[in-house]
Order: structure tokens, then C-alpha cells, then sequence
């Protein structure tokens, strides 16, 4: 206990520290291990791409036993329109880190080209805003109690930012290429505790998304499903996701991630049906972190509306 105090102490130093610093970033993204259920939220041109509407709510909880851990949740929703030629998405976040609460908003939106049989090549654009805000009251084991910033909250900051993508799939494979946010966002705290926004489009601080996956029949029975993420920053080494699940006669999902420098994961779903996933994961962290927690975990709901009405005869798990 006294051991997560201290650093509970580290946390709240760290968030004076960024305060003093004048200036912190409002844009990040958040981290999931089931990103190929979220996809929604890297690559707008995924939107539509089920054929029928689908909905996807996601719950992690990062760190467990940690203070002040990350503890996200996200909803999305998106569907094709004009006979398959477009896809229309809508994607909530809701995460808290410590003291700091923010909410992301977006639409999407993709054109849809039918390649082949089965194919689809999909461009896509997507909008909206950060919604930020920072409790400094609760902070706690703070001694500099005559800083102004740290005796009041900051104003709830919204900024917009918009980001691009393109997506191919078929039956049996898909990938895609995405940069979700464009804008550099900055917040400056000014003297008086004032906020100072600014917006750049610096091509330097792009985050480039690659996802590339598919589904492999080995038996009657058994599909696999590799899969990889992989994000390229200027100036930062390149991080890689490799994923494999391996679905059991069409009910029982089991599978094992990877995520470079820092987590492996392990990963369970049931598929109820067609329509219907449920999937839980848990992160065991490869950093020194996990002496001081219990892991993450992360639990994420799915489900396919007018599957039948839609007439897929032929279920497509990504």
C-alpha cells in the first residue's frame, strides 16, 4: 500500500509538472487490444463495411490496482447507404486518465467501390471534436496549494480535428491505411489559469495506421484470423500489434496479442450467433508497471442488425 501511495505522489507531481510546463497535448489516441472490433475508431473508411448496421461498445480498464489509471469506453455505430455505395459511422470515446476527462465525437463517412465477386475498396473521411477537461480538485498530497492553477479547474477545452482513410476487403482478407487525426493540437496554460488553444496541420505529427488481417479455413470446424496493426510517428519507433484468434466451430474465439515494447495479451469471445460477439482480454504489462498492478482488461460487446434481412449467407469475421 505504501508502495502505490508513493507513486500515487508520482502522479500528481507529473500532473504539476505538466501544468508548470504551460503546454500539453489535447490529441492522443486511445489504446485498445481489440482494435480489429474497433476499427471504427482509426480508419473511417471501415464505415458501412459490415453491409448492415453494427454497433460496438468497448469497455477497457487499464492497469488495474493502479491510481489514476486509464479507464476508457467507446461506442460506434455505422452502416452502408445507396445500395452498398456509401457508409455512414458515428464513433463516442469517453476516457479519464487521473485528473483529466475528455470525450471524442465523430462522423464518418466512406465511398464504397465493389472490386470483384467480393471486394470493396472504400475511401473514407471523418469529423469532430475533443471535449477536455481537467478536475484539478482532485488532486491530492499537492504542497504548492498558492498555485492558481492548481486551486481551480481548467476550462473545459473543445477542439475540432478531422482525419482520412482507405480500406479494401474481401471474404477472406481486408486491410487499410488511415491517419485519424490530422490537426496538432495544442493547449497553453496561461499565468491567470486562462487557456490558450492552438490548431496546426504538421504532416510531421501525423499518426499513420496500417491493419492488414484475414480468415484461414485449417478444418472443418476451426478458422484462424492473423492479424496486425501498425503505427508509424516521425521521430518514433514503429510499434507493431500482430493478433491471431482461432474461432472454434463458429462459437468459440481464443486468441493471443502482442503489442511492441510494452503488453502480451489473451483474448476469449463467444459467438452467439452470426450477429452477436461478446469478447473479453487481459493485458499482462512487460514493463515495470505491472509490479504495481494487476494487468488491464478489456471487454467488447458486438452486434450485427438485419443480418437476415441483408440475406449474408456467408458470415464475415472482420
Amino acid at each position: 500500500m505504501k508502495t502505490i501511495n508513493k507513486y500515487s505522489k508520482l502522479i500528481a507531481l507529473i500532473l504539476v509538472g505538466l501544468v508548470s510546463s504551460q503546454k500539453v497535448k489535447a490529441q492522443y489516441d486511445a489504446m485498445f487490444t481489440q482494435y480489429m472490433f474497433n476499427e471504427m475508431f482509426i480508419n473511417p473508411a471501415y464505415a458501412g463495411s459490415k453491409e448492415a448496421l453494427a454497433v460496438t461498445a468497448l469497455h477497457r480498464q487499464q492497469w488495474v490496482s493502479f491510481p489514476g489509471r486509464p479507464v476508457t469506453t467507446t461506442f460506434s455505430m455505422h452502416g452502408p447507404l445507396a445500395q452498398n455505395k456509401m457508409g455512414l459511422g458515428l464513433s463516442l470515446l469517453n476516457e479519464k486518465i487521473g485528473v483529466l476527462n475528455r470525450n471524442l465525437l465523430y462522423g464518418s463517412y466512406a465511398y464504397r467501390i465493389k472490386t470483384g465477386k467480393t471486394g470493396h475498396l472504400s475511401f473514407g473521411l471523418m469529423g469532430g471534436a475533443h471535449i477536455q477537461s481537467t478536475n484539478y480538485s482532485e488532486l491530492k498530497n499537492v504542497t504548492n496549494t498558492a498555485d492558481i492553477q492548481l486551486n481551480q479547474n481548467a476550462p473545459t477545452v473543445i477542439l475540432p480535428n478531422f482525419g482520412t482513410g482507405v480500406y479494401y476487403y474481401n471474404n477472406k482478407f481486408y486491410c487499410g491505411l488511415s491517419v485519424p487525426r490530422m490537426l496538432d493540437d495544442n493547449v497553453a496554460f496561461a499565468g491567470d489559469g486562462s487557456v490558450v488553444k492552438s490548431l496546426n496541420f504538421n504532416t510531421s505529427k501525423f499518426h499513420y495506421y496500417a491493419t492488414v488481417g484475414g480468415v484461414i479455413d485449417l478444418a472443418d470446424g476451426l478458422l484462424m484470423k492473423p492479424q496486425l496493426l501498425v503505427k508509424v510517428v516521425q521521430n518514433a519507433p514503429i510499434e507493431f500489434d500482430p493478433n491471431i484468434n482461432f474461432l472454434l466451430k463458429e462459437k468459440l474465439w481464443l486468441g493471443a496479442s502482442y503489442r511492441s515494447y510494452s503488453d502480451i495479451s489473451a483474448i476469449v469471445g463467444y459467438q452467439f450467433n452470426p450477429q452477436f460477439l461478446a469478447s473479453l482480454s487481459y493485458d499482462y504489462s512487460l514493463t515495470k508497471i505491472q509490479n504495481y498492478s494487476a494487468g488491464s482488461f478489456e471487454m467488447a460487446l458486438s452486434y450485427v442488425f438485419g443480418y437476415k434481412a441483408k440475406k449474408i449467407a456467408t458470415p464475415r469475421y472482420f
